[in-house]
C-alpha cells in the first residue's frame, strides 16, 4: 500500500498541530515520525490511521503490486483504496488503545482474529510465544502486568496480515528485555511492509530509513520558507 497525504492540516480549536504536509509513504519502506512530547506525533499517526479527520488537505491510500497482504490488490497497477475501507489494510499499536480486559490473551486474540486474521505463517499459540507471553493462554488480560498488555498490543499490530504495520510509542512500559523483543519482531515482520511510527525514542525506530520531523510542518513556518509547489511529494524531503 502507498499513503499519500495532500497538503494536509489538522487543527484542533485554532491551534494547528500541522500544516501543509505533502509526503508520500511508500510500500516496503520504514518511517519514523519524530518530535518533542505533545509535538503531533500521535495525532499524525492517527491521520494515517483514518482514526480522526483532518482539517485541510487530503489523505489517499492506494493499493498495488508491492501490497503483500491478504486484503491487498493482486493486479498490476496501483488501485485507489476508499478511506472507509483503508483500516483494512492497517494494523496499529498505540497506549491509547484499549484491551478487553475480561478476555483471556487467547480469547482476545481470536477475537480480534475473526475481524482482521493474522499470518497464516504463525498460528496464536506461536504468536503468544514470540511475544513472550507463554502459558498466558486462559490467564484473564486485567492480571497482566503493563509490560505484558504492551506485548499484547504489538502482537496484534505485528502479525495481523495487513500491508502497513502502524505504531506509536511501542516501547511504553516495556523493560530492556522487552524492548530487545520488540526491536528483533519489528525486523523481522516489519520486512515487506510499510512501516509507520511514531517516537522520540531512537531505540525504537533506528530501523527506519526514512525521519519525518514533525516540527517541520508547523504552521509557523512561512510560506516562503519552504514551498509546497515546489516540486512532488517524495520520501526524503520536507516541504511546507
Amino acid at each position: 500500500m502507498k499513503i499519500t497525504l495532500i497538503d494536509a492540516g489538522k487543527r484542533f480549536n485554532r491551534d494547528w498541530i500541522f500544516r501543509h504536509l505533502r509526503y508520500e509513504f511508500l510500500p516496503r519502506q520504514h518511517y519514523a515520525i519524530t518530535g518533542p512530547n505533545g509535538s503531533g506525533k500521535s495525532t499524525l499517526l492517527q491521520v494515517i490511521a483514518g482514526a480522526i479527520a483532518i482539517s485541510e488537505g487530503e489523505v489517499r491510500y492506494a493499493s498495488g503490486p508491492h501490497s503483500t497482504a491478504k486484503f491487498s490488490s493482486t493486479g498490476g497497477s496501483s488501485a485507489d483504496i476508499p478511506p472507509d475501507q483503508a483500516y483494512r489494510y492497517l494494523s496499529l499499536s498505540a497506549p491509547y488503545l484499549d484491551l478487553v480486559e475480561e478476555m483471556t490473551a487467547l480469547e482476545f486474540l481470536n477475537f480480534h482474529a475473526a475481524f482482521k486474521p493474522f499470518l497464516s505463517s504463525i498460528g496464536i499459540p506461536e504468536i503468544l510465544d514470540a511475544v513472550g507471553l507463554v502459558n498466558t493462554e486462559q490467564k484473564q488480560i486485567r492480571f497482566f502486568s503493563s509490560g505484558m498488555k504492551q506485548r499484547l498490543k504489538l502482537a496484534q499490530a505485528l502479525f495481523s496480515d495487513t500491508s502497513v504495520i502502524l505504531l506509536d510509542e511501542p516501547c511504553t512500559n516495556l523493560d530492556a528485555e522487552g524492548i530487545a523483543l520488540y526491536q528483533q519482531l519489528v525486523r523481522k515482520y516489519g520486512e515487506g511492509r510499510l512501516v509507520i511510527l511514531s517516537s522520540n525514542d531512537p531505540q525504537e525506530y533506528d530501523f527506519c530509513e526514512n525521519r519525518i520531523d514533525i516540527r517541520d510542518y508547523k504552521s509557523t513556518l512561512t510560506a516562503g520558507s519552504q514551498s509546497a509547489d515546489s516540486g512532488p511529494c517524495t520520501s526524503d524531503r520536507t516541504a511546507d
